[in-house]
């Protein structure tokens, strides 16, 4: 395993942000959703797609708060531009487990 610096994690902005609208990816190759997420008054809002729907139905994702990488350059993912990474864990058979918080934390929020 590579091993970084303080100073190199510092830069990736991870930050808690809550699921405003989720949809099929209708376009999309593999299954997917498409995402709004608010982020707060300092970022607002992004739009991402997520290979997600093993775990997740839409309804189940609106409302939910997850984490992202919010300073990764924009994204074309086939009609859409993802503005973020929405971050996970995949489980023993490949499928996305999304990151999120335990309880209410300000939205935008950096891990710390």
């Amino acid at each position: 395993m590579e091993t970084i610096t303080w100073n190199e994690f510092e830069k990736v902005e991870l930050r808690v942000g809550k699921i405003l609208s989720a949809e099929v990816f209708k376009e999309a190759r593999k299954p997917a959703y498409i995402m709004q997420i608010d982020f707060g008054e300092e970022i607002g809002l992004r739009k991402s797609s997520a290979q997600i729907t093993v775990h997740y139905t839409p309804e189940e994702l609106v409302g939910r708060r997850i984490v992202a990488v919010v300073n990764f350059p924009k994204k074309q993912i086939g009609p859409i531009m993802s503005e973020c990474l929405v971050t996970g864990f995949a489980d023993d058979a490949g499928a996305i487990v999304l990151c999120g918080v335990d309880r209410d934390v300000p939205l935008g929020a950096k891990l710390c």
